[in-house]
């Protein structure tokens, strides 16, 4: 129907329930004795239809949809019929006599509001009751009886003809809800009664409405959730919520970030913003999984300028729109900048032009495998990358630079880790004779990454699998990319020059536990998608560790985060090595010199102790 065939047709029939309910309380109040005179009776009508019409359009009653009305509309009716009735009774006061017909105008009311709220509210009901397809919709379980899940089932039910989910019932904890009923829906028993409720009630799907669940309770409910064997999805976590980034009613998927079983670590808020409010920030690898969040997580802190430095075109380009879309509020200028750190030349020339305060270096090859194959690129985008860097740092004076390392630098077994150690290296001996501060980070795998087994392990489960793991026993560090961007955010407040800033990680996690969640979470079994063993691949180890025996600090310096004590570094190593490392053109022979740099202060202190 068209608008203005909508309004008249509204008009029409509120027209004929004005004035119905006028004749109708005139007999109700005076059935047996004719006190409305004919005039009186003609001039109340023509009042009420005229402001009725009036309050009608002031408070949009012809203009709402009446098939979604709630408590804000029924409002709205009750305000436009009490200003009407009270209009009506000032000019009736006027015109007879002052005279005013309470009782009558009070029944007139009172009728006035049955009529016009049923009338509205008439067709929400038939919706609700007749034209919903209960029988194709899944009926759905909702975990958390507050505001959320109360925010989640009004939405199932006023969206019926574009969700496939049907709201059956809440299960909650709070045993004052267990009996009672929010709307129509009951609560029916308590986040462990969830496989026999599922069973009882013919669930087809569970929605966990608790956004404020901590990750280590969000496993557990998972875990309940997930022996149902039907799907699971959640709503946004709180600072999801909070930072704008996903509203409430939005549900996801559970993915294995949700499920890790470790609380992020809440960082100094206020240190950090005095650090970097105001400043230029350089990010090398700001194309990259850790690089592009560590941008994201700045501009909270409305940095003056952001260089956006890569060597990847799209890349760059992808993160500079998010972050010109996302501070489009904020007085923040942001620079994307297309150069390899591996071009000495050009990133002088960038540090010199910008004059960054702080630059965060995540910049680097991380792939281990591939670095195996191809270490002498490992060797100049990590190490050589790394120096150029932190070297330009040092000439034109910027305050502080971080260096984003990683676990496998820890007596490392491969190229990449060799070579994160080594640039770890080259950063611990500029902070020797630097009066700017250098500092690295080093935290295990990255969940989400694009370099991490989660990409992968979703790619074989969507093509019906296997999936691979390299052996049953191997085991990894894990964190979310936001949680790690942090960290190194606030190691640069930490620095006093030479640290490396490690996080307190938990326990490390088995990748072949890490595969079966996801497969669950996925909707499968492993006897729909099992799981295959491929062996250990070149250069990786069965685990990781955070610090070396000899760097093993004690006392964290910030809750969950430790700083390893600095090792001397013999800086003739390292220049032998970048002078040299081109004429060694086998594979094999360029890791032993690699291995022999990582490894010199421990042959030295073995030579000393014999």
């Amino acid at each position: 129907m068209g608008y203005k065939k909508r309004i008249l047709l509204l008009m029409l029939l509120d027209s004929l329930i004005v004035s119905t309910a006028i004749f109708i309380a005139s007999w109700i109040v005076y059935p047996d004795i004719p006190y409305f005179e004919v005039g009186t009776m003609a001039i109340t009508a023509i009042a009420l239809l005229l402001f009725h019409h009036f309050f009608a359009f002031v408070y949009k009653l012809y203009h709402k949809v009446w098939a979604y009305a709630s408590i804000g509309e029924l409002i709205a009716i009750v305000k436009a019929i009490t200003f009407t009735i009270v209009a009506t009774g000032i000019v009736q006061f006027l015109a007879n006599d002052f005279t005013i017909y309470r009782r009558a105008l009070l029944v007139t009311w009172l009728l006035h509001i049955i009529l016009i709220g049923g009338s509205r509210f008439v067709w929400r009901v038939y919706r609700d009751q007749y034209l919903q397809d209960k029988e194709n919709r899944d009926r759905t379980l909702i975990v958390g009886a507050g505001a959320a899940g109360a925010m989640i089932a009004r939405q199932l039910k006023n969206e019926q003809q574009h969700t496939d989910l049907l709201p059956v019932a809440f299960a909650d904890d709070d045993m004052a809800k267990h009996k009672m009923q929010l709307y129509d829906l009951p609560v029916a028993g308590s986040t462990k009664e969830i496989p026999d409720l599922v069973k009882n009630l013919e669930i087809d799907h569970v929605v966990i409405a608790i956004p404020s669940l901590t990750n280590g309770a969000l496993s557990e409910l998972v875990a309940i959730c997930n022996s149902t064997n039907v799907k699971v999805q959640m709503v946004p976590k709180i600072e999801d919520i909070v930072s704008g980034k996903i509203s409430v009613s939005s549900l996801k998927n559970v993915d294995v970030e949700d499920v890790l079983g470790r609380e992020p670590v809440e960082l100094d808020i206020n240190s950090i913003s005095e650090y970097v409010t105001g400043n230029t920030v350089m990010v090398t690898g700001a194309g990259g999984s850790i690089g592009s969040e560590i941008c994201r997580q700045l501009t909270r802190f409305t940095p003056s300028k952001i260089l956006l430095v890569g060597h990847g075109e799209f890349s760059i380009y992808s993160i500079d729109m998010e972050l010109r879309q996302k501070c489009q509020q904020k007085d923040i200028e942001i620079l994307p900048i297309i150069a390899d750190v591996q071009d000495r030349e050009r990133i002088f020339e960038i540090v010199q032009e910008h004059n960054p305060r702080i630059i965060y270096h995540a910049a680097a090859h991380k792939h281990v495998p591939l670095m195996e194959y191809n270490p002498h690129e490992a060797v100049k985008n990590n190490i050589i990358g790394t120096k150029n860097v932190a070297e330009a740092a040092d000439e034109f004076g910027t305050h502080t630079f971080v260096l984003v390392s990683t676990d496998k630098a820890v007596n490392p077994t491969n190229v990449m880790g060799a070579t994160k150690r080594i640039a770890e290296m080259v950063v611990q001996d500029l902070a020797t004779r630097s009066k700017s501060k250098f500092v690295a980070v080093r935290f295990g795998n990255v969940l989400g990454s694009r370099g991490s087994v989660i990409p992968l392990f979703k790619k074989q489960i969507e093509e019906g699998g296997p999936v691979t793991v390299t052996h049953p026993d191997m085991t990894r560090y894990f964190m979310t990319i936001p949680e790690a961007s942090r960290l190194v955010i606030q190691a640069g407040t930490l620095a006093e020059g030479g640290e490396t800033f490690v996080l307190d990680m938990g326990e490390p996690v088995r990748i072949v536990d890490l595969a079966k969640n996801l497969i669950k979470l996925s909707g499968y079994t492993e006897e729909e998608i099992p799981i295959e063993f491929t062996g250990i691949r070149p250069g990786e180890k069965m685990y990781e560790e955070l610090l070396g025996k000899d760097e093993v600090h004690p006392e964290a310096i910030f809750e969950k985060i430790y700083v390893g004590k600095t090792i001397e570094v013999e800086r003739i190593h390292l220049l032998e090595l970048i002078a040299s490392f081109t004429s060694y053109k086998n594979k094999k022979q360029l890791k032993e010199l690699l291995m022999d740099v990582v490894y010199a202060e421990s042959k030295k202190k073995v030579e000393i102790a014999k």
